[in-house]
């Protein structure tokens, strides 16, 4: 089990910092339509993650509530859906491919908000894993450690074009390629830490898991509807975003079930 907690912890680090470093390997910028291929596929994996990894778990758990055990899911969904919207109004940000910030107005720099971005849509990906991880180290028979790899797995794939995404950006605004790779690969360093602030909160209410598991999946589902969707589908080429959101889904769903 120690081993599946610290697989489960930097598997997904690894994933962002390998797509960070494409700066070394790649000369230009990501063309739109490798960007819009690669919002879809995180897009797809990301729900597929929510859907089969957490609010599923989330009502299982819940069945002594009968026909009420949809609840604990509906509140926790609610609540990471609320919090992922307070910490996109209170953190200055910038989206790929827009010069105008999200959040409080702030003298930061474009490179400094678009890591800031990618760091706070990391943040719920951290949560999800480290709540599978606490669900896990607190014995509950539900989540076994294939589908806490199969979490970390899907989450570290989709992590790897969003570190290409954040760092291939920097190196094109004449950042030097050490410091494109460094910012990508940093982005994703919210996770583990992420990860593991949840494990501690969430083993200290066991009888809660329901809602934590529903919570992380209602804060990674806005981070897909708010930002990645939209990205994803602007202007032309959204088909191969599709494509790509239905690949993502699919395989992310295969991984959970042929490892859970």
């Amino acid at each position: 089990m120690d081993a599946t907690v610290v697989y489960g912890l930097v598997i997904p680090f690894v994933g962002t910092a390998a797509g960070s470093a494409c700066v070394f390997f790649m000369k230009k910028e990501l063309s739109s339509k490798v960007q819009k291929a690669l919002m879809g596929f995180a897009s797809g994996v990301m729900t597929a993650a929510s859907i089969w990894s957490l609010i599923i778990p989330a009502m299982d758990q819940s069945e002594g509530m009968g026909k009420l055990s949809f609840l604990p899911a509906v509140i926790g969904f609610w609540a990471g859906i609320l919090f992922l919207l307070l910490l996109d109004s209170v953190i200055p940000h910038l989206h790929l491919n827009t010069d105008k910030a999200e959040g409080p107005r702030s003298k930061l720099k474009k490179t400094t908000m678009m890591v800031l971005a990618v760091t706070l849509h990391n943040i719920p990906e951290g949560m999800a894993v480290g709540v599978v991880l606490a669900g896990l180290i607190s014995g509950n028979g539900l989540i076994t450690s294939g589908g806490v790899l199969a979490l970390s797995l899907g989450i570290a794939i989709q992590n790897f074009p969003e570190g290409a995404i954040i760092s291939m950006p920097l190196k094109a605004e004449g950042k030097n390629t050490g410091k494109a790779f460094l910012s990508g690969a940093l982005s994703g360093a919210v996770e583990p830490i992420g990860a593991l602030i949840t494990i501690f909160a969430a083993g200290l209410c066991i009888p809660l898991m329901p809602y934590f598991l529903s919570f992380a999946a209602g804060a990674m589902l806005y981070v897909v509807v708010e930002e990645l969707i939209p990205e994803m589908s602007a202007d032309e080429h959204s088909n191969i975003g599709v494509v790509m959101f239905a690949l993502g889904f699919t395989l992310m769903m295969a991984l959970d079930v042929a490892l859970g």
